[in-house]
């Protein structure tokens, strides 16, 4: 039975996507688009540590108070005679003290609070330094005990003891470091007589060293503050973190920055949830940038591997919005179990994609026909002073009807359903996956009297429905009646008018010229098919 059970939990893992997301960029991406109620369980186990998780590991605590000078110690030196000098300097961080006059003097290693030897030390760079009748006196002033205390967000409040020039490193450490999971590592007060005297922000020391100096008095007080909004950073970076950010800092920028991306790093996931639905994106790292983060977002830095995927996007009754890169030749029925659609609200049977191909040969088709019009209005003739003059305003007329239609723009619907059934197609690359939502509404537009839109009621046949819309206008070409579904396909004078439909009556093309009619209308058509409007002549 255990054998079982084991060999069913490397099963599961094996074929996790989550799993597949670490064995190359493109599975990544893929797995990223998935819906985030569906890998939370397994994402959470693999989260990144908070950012300067690791400085408290009992080192700072063991430094903090010892009995020897350090660093940042600051020593008072009097020196008069042949030499004069009357001031407070503070230890370097290679353990010396540094005097106009004298030179560096090592005091690491000394006594802390024996003045004696620090006073013997800087006589001795004297003489080396062939300075002589100088009387000197030194004494540290950082030897005083102190007892601080630690609490909020730490792992072991409490009151700790140490040294006035401890620094907060020490006492943090001393009990047990920030609390991982609630404790923020930017918002650290310190409280002296319950009055706040400075936050301290340990980024700056995590990345560049700084840390500022601060002497603590006895029964000083640390808090450390709850944790602010975190953004998860992985991938192909140097700084693999969850970090921490103040409120409306939150962007693509200032991660970057933090994260420190290797030359590698092309792209970028994001996964997270956006008023309560599941979001997706899939960015280069420029527009990355530009973009505002939210709280518990899972950004995954990738380096993209140029021809191996393609980009989709999807549309309408879905959870949240959905733009993501899949491997190159995905067919649809794959790419869809992706999509976290809303089961309430989602017609999935009126599914179709829009299509940058598709829309570019729309677009080719109607300026091709747009051309021949233009060449057969202005190259007709005429028998009479009379047809010449009705010539010359049709040609006015329809050149109108020309700039405008080439103005129209097609959306490249391409049809995948057909009776509730969906083709399994190949995807292209900027592909838009449309899922509409359900609806009980039809639309009536074009030379109808009063475009609108109506309930849908099984009773009602295409003439009750024009009816609703105040009949036909007096220009309707009442034989040449469209009807859109809501998967993009179009039937012409159809009878039967199904909730979600969109009735479309073209208008009449009135004209001597029988071949600029037949054009004209053809024109119209494709405008209707490709852009769902009419445009009137």
């Amino acid at each position: 039975m255990r054998s079982l059970i084991l060999f069913l939990l490397s099963w599961l893992i094996l074929t996790s996507p989550v799993e597949a997301v670490e064995s190359t960029s493109t599975a990544t991406a893929t797995a990223t688009a998935t819906a985030t109620a569906t890998t939370s369980s397994l994402s959470s186990t693999q989260e990144p540590h908070p950012f300067g998780s690791n400085l408290f590991q009992g080192n700072f605590a063991s430094n903090g108070s010892a009995s020897t000078i350090q660093s940042g110690d600051r020593i008072l030196v009097r020196l008069w005679g042949a030499l004069t000098l009357d001031d407070i300097f503070t230890v370097t961080p290679a353990g010396t003290l540094d005097l106009p006059g004298v030179g560096s003097i090592p005091l690491s290693g000394l006594p802390r609070g024996d003045a004696a030897q620090i006073q013997q030390s800087i006589i001795s760079k004297l003489n080396v330094s062939g300075i002589s009748d100088v009387q000197v006196y030194a004494r540290p002033l950082d030897t005083q005990n102190v007892s601080v205390f630690v609490t909020g967000f730490v792992n072991h409040p409490g009151n700790y003891p140490g040294m006035a020039s401890d620094n907060i490193l020490s006492f943090l450490d001393k009990a047990g470091g920030i609390d991982s999971r609630r404790g923020s590592y930017r918002d650290i007060r310190i409280l002296r007589s319950q009055q706040p005297i400075a936050t301290v922000d340990l980024y700056p020391f995590i990345l560049y060293g700084q840390i500022p100096s601060i002497r603590f008095n006895d029964g000083d007080t640390i808090v450390v503050g709850e944790k602010g909004p975190t953004v998860s950073a992985s991938g192909e970076v140097r700084n693999a973190a969850r970090f921490e950010f103040e409120k409306g800092s939150m962007t693509g920028e200032a991660l970057t920055r933090l994260a420190d991306p290797n030359s590698k790093a092309s792209h970028v996931s994001i996964s997270g949830f956006r008023n309560g639905v599941p979001y997706n994106q899939y960015l280069s790292l420029k527009e990355f940038n530009r973009l505002n983060l939210e709280n518990d977002d899972q950004v995954r830095f990738q380096a993209d591997t140029a021809g191996n995927t393609i980009m989709i996007e999807a549309q309408g009754a879905i959870l949240g919005s959905s733009r993501f890169p899949v491997r190159r030749n995905a067919r649809l029925q794959e790419v869809l179990s992706y999509i976290a659609v809303d089961p309430d609200r989602a017609n999935l049977s009126g599914l179709y994609i829009k299509r940058l191909s598709t829309a570019k040969q729309q677009k080719k088709a109607i300026e091709d026909a747009l051309n021949r019009l233009e060449h057969n209005a202005y190259t007709a003739t005429s028998s009479s002073n009379d047809e010449a003059q009705i010539r010359a305003k049709e040609a006015e007329m329809l050149s109108s009807f020309i700039d405008r239609a080439r103005k129209v723009e097609p959306e490249g619907i391409v049809v995948v359903g057909s009776g509730g059934k969906i083709a399994d197609i190949a995807l292209e690359d900027g592909d838009v996956i449309v899922i509409p939502e359900k609806t009980d509404v039809v639309m009536i537009s074009g030379e109808v009297i009063m475009p609108q839109a109506v309930v849908w009621n099984n009773d009602r046949d295409m003439s009750d429905y024009i009816k609703s819309a105040g009949g036909f206008s007096n220009r309707a070409d009442t034989s040449n009646i469209l009807v859109v579904h809501p998967d993009g396909e179009v039937t012409p004078k159809a009878k039967d008018v199904m909730p979600g439909d969109q009735i479309l009556v073209l208008p009449r093309v009135d004209s001597k010229n029988m071949q600029a009619v037949k054009e004209v209308s053809e024109i119209l058509y494709q405008i209707a098919v490709a852009c769902k409007v009419i445009l009137d002549l």
